[in-house]
């Protein structure tokens, strides 16, 4: 089976989830049978695949969704949009629902996302379906926090923040929150997705956050810093699910994760909960991960490992792109 990959824009220049999980779904699609191509502009060969998965909806999108109907040709349309009846007024949703109308079917992260995207969209609850986001298996081997630390010179306890620098990921409100635990730094890894965020940012945390630039997702440097840190925090806005929260709880960093999305969905009582509107709940949560247990225990690593490593969340994908070819 041949399936086109497509996304608006076509080029990354600040890679994020979706981008990280576009490519793992191309890495570890092969070995379940599933041969894939990234799309071509200038050499687009529509026909010579069976299924074309496009990963955004994004304005334009449906432009390109309406084409490849036209073509003839099944298409599944990945989503990473969580949005509400209480939201919905910030989304061009009337576009947003007529890409999803063309598709033949939705891929979402949570059955949570499924059901609020049928509802809010009115669309089909069956056009939906669940594939949930994964961890490459190198995040469940141990990596030495001494590799982090020594790399970056960094002597002190620390809680670390994995994501690109933006609104929605929120940091501000996570760099107010450490205030209230002078006695450890904030690390920063990723992307200045939004230049003037992060420059507020970095102002309002002075010396107490440390921004270390980005990481390639693959550097054994970035499963050091999770060894390394005292707790992870995602204060995201939204989530579907992050996987970065996914990646630190699979190495066994105590996290503190936004409660807002399908975080829920996936780490059940695992962590500790906050509400990123509150930086009094975000303080609370980050001091309730630092004081518990690394996620240590082989036989809870070897369940998450099976459930969600990519080679066992990609199945259903697969199952979805045969019924359609």
């Amino acid at each position: 089976m041949k399936v086109l990959f497509a996304t608006y824009p076509m080029a990354f220049h600040t890679p994020g989830g979706g981008e990280i999980q576009l490519l793992a779904y191309k890495k570890h699609l092969p070995s379940h049978g599933v041969d894939v191509t990234l799309f071509n502009p200038w050499e687009p060969r529509f026909k010579e695949h069976d299924v074309v998965h496009f990963f955004s909806c994004v304005g334009g999108s449906v432009h390109f969704c309406n084409f490849v109907k036209q073509l003839g040709l099944p298409l599944v349309v990945s989503s990473s949009l969580w949005v509400t009846e209480e939201t919905r007024h910030l989304y061009p949703i009337g576009e947003i629902a007529h890409q999803f109308s063309l598709a033949d079917r939705v891929i979402a992260n949570s059955d949570i996302e499924c059901e609020t995207l049928a509802s809010v969209l009115g669309l089909p609850r069956e056009k939906f379906v669940t594939v949930y986001n994964g961890v490459e298996e190198a995040f469940y081997s141990p990596v030495s926090a001494s590799l982090f630390r020594d790399h970056f010179d960094i002597r002190y306890p620390f809680v670390l923040n994995v994501g690109n620098i933006e609104p929605r990921k929120n940091q501000l409100a996570l760099i107010r929150a450490m205030k209230a635990m002078p006695e450890r730094k904030l690390v920063l890894i990723g992307h200045q997705r939004d230049p003037d965020y992060a420059r507020a940012c970095f102002e309002e945390g002075g010396k107490q956050v440390q921004y270390l630039g980005s990481l390639p997702h693959e550097s054994p440097l970035l499963r050091s810093a999770y060894a390394a840190a005292d707790a992870f925090c995602l204060p995201s806005t939204l989530e579907t699910p992050g996987l970065a929260a996914l990646e630190a709880h699979a190495a066994g960093c105590p996290a503190a994760v936004t409660s807002v999305g399908s975080t829920r969905e996936y780490f059940g009582d695992a962590v500790a909960y906050l509400d990123p509107s509150n930086v009094d709940s975000i303080t609370d949560a980050v001091r309730r991960a630092t004081q518990s247990a690394p996620n240590s225990s082989t036989a809870t690593r070897s369940a998450q490992k099976h459930q969600f490593q990519w080679q066992s969340v990609l199945s259903q994908l697969v199952t979805t792109y045969r019924s359609l070819a």
